[in-house]
């Protein structure tokens, strides 16, 4: 499937128009995800306290609707009291389950009342401009994990705590590649540590619960399921840097603002952290399609970050292209790799990663990343027809991740790095 990379590049056939990282193209069948903007809490030029007033507005208005309303009502009632009702004629019961009263364990209510004592609001301004997202607390000292998009470029950040209280924040340290970031709050102590779960239990069906900021609205919970694994996404951001990985697919509403908050379990266990959307035509918000990345990566970026300030990624140590047969093709096996080792030669095609179908060099990518450096994978590689395959076992190298996975150059150029610091190689059709 032909994918377009940059965001803001008009129609697209078949009316999909490119808008927003939380993305812009259909799924196609094959499972990869195109998408063109990370999830930016507040458009460039608006700050975020602006986000703020904006919807608190909409929100007061709203509230006035209602006051006029109930004021209409009750002097209704009023009326109807002086002419000679001595008592109400409504009456109100309590809950029959207790359920809106007691959150009890393996409910939505549950998650997200768990979840939001270690979820913050985060504020991001560079210049005049700024953005807004969410974090989630590491530390009762203050560590906390977000998107490398939400404080990328940033020089002042302010965090807003469960309570209201607001604290500064410096950055710890990048993943470019997995869009992950682990900021420090200043003079934290005492906070509520999220519990993370294993995203490698997840299965698709089951019940997850959002928890963030979308549009300046912090505290905002939202809750859906995980409608598909594995899903290979490609996400542009407003830098023009490419990021892949392998994520996990829910329709439950994410939107602006929600990027690096919390996707959770209904044991408030944080399963994924929200990075895409998959948007079409005009509309920017969530029509049921979002991704976070799985908190089994999160998670040892995130170790990573803390105890050195930089992350690692793994290393395969090819170069190659989408192949005619749809896997992707070996153009270049790099010298003392693993692929070496393993016995890769130009002109292979891989076919399948741990006995998982390989669509696109893409998808290898998304694959590849999805497991820690150092690790053994099985490589299930073919002939230049995609006939003949067999399995090998190559253990991934390690490399610094300093810069985002894909990293495209222009158009013309039609190159892309792998998230190991190789060119990828050429792109049939520029894509």
């Amino acid at each position: 499937m032909m994918m377009s990379r940059g965001a803001g590049r008009g129609q697209e056939p078949g009316g999909v128009e490119h808008s927003s990282l939380l993305g812009d193209e259909p799924v196609g069948g094959d499972g990869f995800v195109s998408a063109t903007h990370p999830i930016h809490g507040v458009p460039e030029g608006r700050t975020p306290t602006a986000a703020r007033r904006r919807w608190g507005s909409l929100v007061a208005v709203a509230l006035v609707a209602g006051v006029v309303g109930g004021g209409i009502g009750l002097g209704g009632g009023m009326l109807l009291m002086d002419s000679g009702s001595p008592e109400s004629v409504l009456s109100q019961r309590d809950p029959v389950t207790g359920a809106q009263v007691n959150a009890q364990a393996g409910t939505v209510q549950y998650a997200a009342s768990k979840t939001s004592a270690s979820t913050v609001d985060i504020a991001v301004r560079s210049g005049r401009s700024g953005a807004e997202g969410t974090g989630v607390i590491l530390t009762p000292d203050g560590y906390v994990l977000t998107n490398n998009h939400v404080v990328e470029g940033g020089t002042q950040i302010s965090v807003t705590l469960p309570d209201g209280t607001s604290k500064s924040a410096e950055v710890v340290g990048t993943s470019p590649s997995y869009d992950l970031a682990v900021i420090k709050l200043d003079g934290a102590s005492g906070l509520t540590p999220a519990e993370l779960g294993k995203s490698s239990a997840l299965v698709v069906g089951q019940q997850v619960v959002a928890i963030g900021s979308p549009l300046g609205l912090e505290g905002t919970v939202t809750s859906g399921i995980v409608s598909a694994l594995n899903r290979t996404v490609e996400a542009e951001g407003d830098n023009g840097q490419s990021i892949i990985y392998n994520g996990i697919q829910t329709d439950a509403s994410i939107n602006s603002g929600n990027s690096g908050g919390p996707l959770v379990n209904l044991d408030g266990q944080v399963i994924g952290i929200n990075s895409t959307i998959l948007s079409s035509g005009k509309n920017t918000g969530n029509i049921g399609l979002g991704f976070a990345i799985p908190i089994d990566t999160a998670s040892r970026v995130a170790d990573e970050l803390i105890n050195k300030g930089v992350a690692t990624k793994p290393q395969l140590g090819v170069t190659g292209t989408d192949s005619r047969s749809g896997a992707a093709m070996v153009s270049q096996v790099v010298p003392g790799s693993g692929a070496e080792r393993a016995g890769l030669k130009p002109g292979d095609t891989i076919t399948k990663v741990n006995g998982r179908t390989v669509s696109s060099f893409a998808d290898l990518v998304a694959q590849v990343t999805a497991n820690a450096p150092g690790s053994t994978i099985t490589v299930t590689v073919a002939d230049a027809q995609g006939d003949n395959p067999r399995d090998v076992q190559v253990t991934l190298g390690s490399q610094e991740d300093t810069s985002p996975q894909t990293t495209g150059q222009t158009d013309s150029d039609y190159e892309r790095l792998d998230p190991f610091g190789f060119p990828f190689g050429s792109i049939p059709g520029g894509r």
